[in-house]
């Protein structure tokens, strides 16, 4: 009774939607990528001119990767609930809400006066990019046939590699001029409420009512199992915090793992769940989503701290920070365009995932070469090569999961694969600056101790990015660490990115539906 409910609701779906030319539907969802790329900018933005912040509110290592971690986190958490919410309520409505809480954050963000403060407003962000994350997928998979969809993926694709390029070059130039860093959450305040003037006047979906049910008990047992985790690897084997071995790591660990067993036993039994086991079942969906954790960790990774490194270990601007990112930028531009363009016209889309699967893992495997007197060049074709693999890959998995559910799923499935994403992104920070932290403060701690006692006394240097605050000696020491110590980022990286090879050599391909 259930699958021919959803049938005739995928038939009137279709009945009822207008046969648009391609202008028309690309007019369509102008609202959209604009607020995509609103919120595209925001993260970008923020990666580059994390350093000055820190600096200026006295942050540390630890801090710089909450700042991220927190965004990704609410996003994570909260992009199946909008994802649902897309099965339930008009998507429209839902985007222009999800631009507006956005917005909130973002100034909440700008008018921050301490780590706390900005802590939070991220937060804010987060939930509203989540929104942004699963409408616009959902838009794109109720408006556009799957044979269609990779040319329409590939623009998306083309936002992202701009918003991406343009942040750090924007984040630099506005980091170093009089408008200061607070300008970095300012700037996406405007194009937000562009997007939202273009979705209501161009955006028309057909909402198709069906009985509503949020599954708020699973959404709070899915923010809690994995915000503990989080917590637990921010500080574990910090001497100030925790040791591996204590009470604190069994609690948090146990809680977790007793959370997330409450979870699956929740979601088996509610009409709606948040996290829906039976499309997370199927072979195409689990293995893309396994997939997109794996490069969840990379993607998130390389934007938060390969910036952090031209900043502090090379001295560079945030401005020429900005610059030297841009073969990264070049290769996510290069690989969404193009295997867009190609999955449209040959219909052929798993030889991309592929492919891009193995750019990224040796895109990383150079990165993790990286000294601080590296030469530019290697950095840049590594950068090149992570890049191309993320543009082959990121709308693609996306795709795959979208040819193979029911119209009526479509909300659910697509929210689920960018919800693994953002958990393994949010996880990746966090494990990753976890581990650099710990090496930075090993060499700092060694390299201060060989310039004399007088420099140990009342210098935090081993987390803190206070850099402006240290003495010129220790300083030096500190910009050495970072150096020496960011390649162990990319090395881990490029192990779990290789999850990923094996996960879309498994992947089925099925041919793309030329119908919604």
């Amino acid at each position: 009774m259930k699958d021919e409910m959803e049938a005739s609701e995928a038939q009137q779906l279709r009945s009822d939607l207008p046969v648009m030319s391609y202008h028309e539907t690309l007019r369509s969802i102008a609202g959209v990528l604009a607020s995509f790329f609103a919120a595209m900018l925001a993260a970008t933005i923020v990666s580059i001119a994390l350093p000055t912040m820190m600096d200026s509110l006295g942050g540390s290592q630890t801090d710089f990767n909450w700042v991220l971690t927190s965004a990704l986190l609410a996003n994570a958490a909260t992009t199946p609930i909008w994802g649902k919410m897309a099965d339930l309520f008009d998507k429209k409505k839902l985007l222009q809400a999800g631009i507006l809480v956005f917005v909130g954050g973002s100034l909440l963000a700008g008018f921050s006066t301490s780590i706390p403060m900005l802590l939070g407003a991220r937060v804010i962000q987060g939930v509203g990019m989540g929104g942004l994350t699963a409408m616009g997928m959902a838009v794109i998979g109720t408006v556009i046939a799957p044979r269609e969809r990779g040319k329409y993926s590939g623009y998306f694709g083309s936002v992202m590699a701009v918003a991406t390029a343009a942040g750090p070059l924007l984040g630099g130039l506005i980091v170093d001029s009089p408008l200061g860093w607070r300008w970095t959450f300012f700037l996406g305040i405007p194009i937000s409420l562009l997007s939202m003037v273009l979705i209501h006047k161009t955006l028309h979906i057909v909402h198709i009512k069906r009985p509503v049910y949020i599954d708020w008990g699973g959404a709070v047992l899915l923010t809690s199992a994995v915000s503990l985790l989080l917590i637990w690897v921010s500080y574990v084997g910090k001497p100030e915090f925790f040791a591996w071995h204590s009470w604190q790591t069994y609690s948090m660990v146990g809680g977790a793992l007793l959370l997330t067993a409450i979870l699956l036993w929740v979601e088996s039994i509610v009409p709606d769940p948040i996290v829906p086991l039976r499309i997370i079942a199927t072979r195409t969906t689990s293995l893309a989503i396994i997939a997109s954790i794996a490069i969840g960790v990379g993607m998130f990774g390389t934007g938060a701290f390969i910036g952090q490194y031209f900043q502090i270990a090379r001295e560079a601007s945030p401005t020429m920070a900005g610059l030297m990112t841009l073969p990264l930028i070049a290769g996510n531009f290069a690989g969404s365009v193009f295997s867009g363009q190609m999955i449209t016209r040959f219909g052929r889309w798993k030889i991309y995932l592929v492919l891009g699967s193995l750019f990224n893992v040796a895109g990383l495997l150079l990165l993790s070469f990286m000294q601080h007197d590296t030469e530019y060049w290697l950095l840049g074709v590594g950068m090149f090569l992570n890049g191309l693999g993320m543009g082959f890959m990121l709308q693609n998995l996306v795709l795959s999961v979208q040819n193979t559910v029911k119209v009526t799923d479509i909300g659910s499935a697509s929210s689920a694969v960018a919800f693994f994403r953002s958990v393994g992104g949010s996880a990746g920070v966090a494990v990753l600056g976890a581990m650099l932290s710990n090496r930075v403060s090993d060499l700092v701690n060694t390299g201060v101790s060989k310039l004399g006692a007088e420099f140990m006394v009342g210098v935090d240097a081993g987390d803190s990015l206070n850099l402006s605050a240290m003495p010129a000696p220790v300083r030096l020491v500190v910009e050495a660490a970072y150096g020496e110590a960011t390649g162990i980022v990319f090395l881990v990286s490029a192990i779990v990115a290789a999850v990923a090879v094996v996960c879309v050599a498994l992947i089925r391909e099925v041919p793309l539906r030329r119908t919604i």
